[in-house]
């Protein structure tokens, strides 16, 4: 399976210095709307909003949606009144922005070299920015926004960069495909260590000679960069999805995920399947709500209560026709089953390091454990989510 590239852009494909670059946004924005907001207001709202971007682990809210409930409340305007006025920003005073930045050398070369090598890649961007913002930066560094599989933005994306989750749901907006993971970036704190907690193995992007921590296994430029991944067994690139952390960062950004999938289909779509004994898209949502409500609480609620319980798996491929799930509704479906999943993650939040290492005996697997048992959670949701991209995928290219 192709290796599957994360791509921070700023200094690391664009030279940005966000210490420059941000105040210059900040002053720019605020000066574009002082007609109609007095600027110390604006950057209060502003900067709160940001901020609880930040903080969000809510997986049904978009970033955006989390900003503006903040932004513009603490206005005292509505989102009709100021639109216009950003959008006005974004596509005619952000552009001036550029000067600011540069071009990283040899940063289109390395990813004209990724793509000729069959990488998937990915702009892992904070998602902080409207999309229009990130497609001009990425043009400012010499590239087409249109030839990567996924570029993060507000919009569609929930978590910020310094969470775990962030890189759970990037990807799974990308169908968690099989074989190796890399994230590459500058940022210690929102590249490396977040991507290395959900599992993922980093490169820590810096032209100058350094001396990484013990966590950041690899540093230097992007070709230093281009002759690691050469150099490196495909195998040792691959993934574990194994700790506390990486679990609850997938089984957190799974209700984040799946809409996107469900968002471009008509409802006769989400009826159709890509072939015969294949679920389509009302059968894989109906599927994830009522595992996680009579199999998966049910197994976190036991596994709470002592050591060494017996935990039951019960077949549920047969529900999808005992149940008709062919005559559900994806999209009322997956909100059960966000519904569930949050009480599911609510349980087990406070749960200590001794009860995650509780061993019980599963009926499939035998003797097991807490962590591995919602482990095989992740897993279960990382197999249908991969199911539902395919399967959406196939729907798209039939309608094109």
């Amino acid at each position: 399976m192709p290796l599957t590239l994360l791509l921070d852009l700023d200094d690391t494909l664009l030279n940005t210095n966000m210490h420059v670059f941000m105040p210059a946004y900040f002053q720019a924005l605020t000066a574009h709307v002082s007609g109609h907001i007095p600027p110390d207001e604006f950057m209060r709202a502003l900067v709160g909003g940001v901020n609880r971007m930040n903080d969000n682990e809510d997986p049904r809210l978009t970033l955006r949606e989390v900003f503006e409930s903040h932004f513009y409340p603490r206005l005292g305007a509505s989102k009709d009144d100021l639109q216009e006025i950003f959008d006005d920003f974004y596509e005619h005073a952000f552009p001036q922005l550029a000067f600011h930045t540069a071009p990283i050398a040899g940063a289109v070369e390395f990813v004209n070299w990724a793509e000729a090598a069959g990488f998937q890649i990915a702009i892992a961007t904070d998602p902080l920015f409207p999309l229009i913002a990130t497609q001009h930066r990425l043009r400012w560094a010499g590239f087409d926004p249109e030839r990567f599989k996924l570029v993060s933005a507000f919009e569609e994306f929930h978590f910020t960069k310094n969470h775990p989750a962030y890189y759970a749901e990037v990807l799974g907006a990308l169908g968690w495909q099989e074989g190796g993971v890399v994230m590459a970036g500058n940022d210690l704190y929102r590249d490396i260590f977040p991507a290395q907690r959900l599992g993922l193995k980093t490169f820590l992007v810096e032209d100058q000679p350094v001396s990484p921590s013990e966590e950041a296994t690899s540093a230097g430029s992007l070709a230093d960069l281009r002759r690691w991944l050469e150099t490196s067994e495909p195998s040792a690139l691959e993934p574990l999805y194994a700790s506390r952390d990486a679990i609850w960062a997938i089984l957190l950004s799974t209700p984040a995920v799946f809409p996107r999938f469900l968002h471009p289909l008509t409802d006769g779509e989400c009826r159709c399947a890509p072939k015969h004994n294949d679920w389509a898209m009302n059968e894989i949502a109906s599927h994830l709500r009522d595992t996680e409500r009579e199999v998966h609480i049910l197994q976190a609620d036991l596994m709470l209560k002592k050591d060494d319980v017996f935990i039951p798996r019960p077949d549920t491929t047969v529900w999808a026709s005992e149940r008709n799930y062919l005559n559900e509704d994806a999209a009322e479906a997956i909100d059960e089953f966000t519904a569930a999943r949050l009480t599911l993650l609510e349980k087990v939040k406070d749960a200590s390091d001794e009860i995650w290492r509780r061993n019980v005996r599963h009926a499939i697997f035998g003797p097991s454990n807490f962590t591995e048992v919602m482990g095989f959670i992740a897993d279960h949701d990382r197999l249908h989510l991969q199911q539902a991209w395919q399967t959406a995928q196939m729907c798209l290219g039939k309608r094109v």
